[in-house]
């Protein structure tokens, strides 16, 4: 996966993020960032993400999510070939469960 190079507007939006200190204040930052299709959308991807790395199969993440196969082979794709940023958020995701 082609990795995007930093801009300086987007640089912005990024060091916004990181100054959220909790999940409301990220959920109202996102909710006026967002149109509730561009949520739902990063929402269904990175469940299809989690249901990928615990070794769901294509079909029954479809069924359970209604994620496109396209969809999931893009996420698939991205958790092979990508930046490995999934794995870092599952990982840390884990850890605080423990």
């Amino acid at each position: 996966m082609v990795k995007i190079g930093k801009k300086e507007k987007s640089d912005q939006l990024y060091k916004a993020i990181l100054q959220l200190k909790d999940e409301q204040e990220c959920y109202d930052f996102f909710q006026d960032l967002c149109t509730v299709s561009e949520l739902r959308s990063m929402e269904q991807r990175f469940e299809v993400a989690s249901l990928l790395d615990d070794g769901m199969i294509y079909n029954d993440i479809l069924e359970r999510t209604g994620a496109s196969s396209a969809t999931i082979s893009r996420v698939n794709r991205s958790l092979s070939y990508g930046t490995g940023a999934y794995e870092k958020i599952f990982g840390r995701m884990k850890n605080k469960k423990k």
